[in-house]
């Protein structure tokens, strides 16, 4: 979990309207990945990144139906990530399943949803979820954490033409130049940085 300053609100919703999240699964990633990656002096957070409409766009398309996986079994949690996704769970069920098992037990906790929580609390609720100290019927907390993880940091620093990385704000912060048809002349420049701004797949540029 990346930590960094944390806001005194609620996180202000990414602005498009979601394809796959009710409003209430909505509400709740943008809260989540808000506290994955919040804003602070280094670079924009998840939000103003357009991590959620990331995620939702995934999770409506064939990668949220599991539809390029072999999704036919034996599953193993336990095996390690190179082995692919080892979940009998399509992304989109686990999402679901996970995001209502999860909003129901902090309102039995906290007397509120996930997203009505302060940051220290949402904080303090990832790491719980993290170690695996959430029990949920029929799917895994960590593993929904895990997966939510990792669609965070893809939608942060994919090309925008996936929904995220809004502005190539991402790419900018770490000098990434893109999808520039050429930049061999600085491959032999380790460490200096890259002066022109990037560019997305869609040639969308910025400097």
């Amino acid at each position: 979990m990346v930590s960094g300053c944390a806001p005194s609100a609620a996180p202000q919703l990414d602005d498009r309207e979601p394809q796959f999240f009710t409003r209430a699964e909505w509400r709740f990633v943008n809260a989540w990945v808000d506290r994955l990656i919040p804003p602070d002096a280094t670079g924009p957070g998840a939000i103003e990144a357009g991590v959620p409409g990331f995620i939702d766009l995934q999770l409506a398309g064939p990668y949220g139906a599991g539809a390029y996986w072999y999704m036919s079994g034996p599953f193993h949690p336990d095996a390690p990530a190179t082995l692919g996704y080892q979940h009998p769970h399509t992304p989109r069920a686990l999402y679901r399943q996970a995001i209502a098992g999860l909003d129901a037990d902090v309102r039995r906790r906290h007397g509120k949803a996930f997203a009505a929580l302060s940051p220290d609390a949402r904080d303090a609720y990832l790491k719980l979820v993290e170690a695996d100290g959430v029990g949920l019927e029929g799917v895994s907390a960590s593993a929904f954490f895990d997966l939510a993880w990792r669609n965070t940091r893809e939608g942060y620093f994919s090309d925008p033409i996936h929904g995220g990385n809004r502005g190539m704000a991402a790419w900018r912060m770490v000098g990434f130049p893109g999808a520039r048809a050429d930049f061999t002349d600085w491959m032999d420049k380790p460490g200096a940085p890259y002066p022109l701004g990037p560019v997305s797949i869609g040639g969308r540029k910025f400097g």
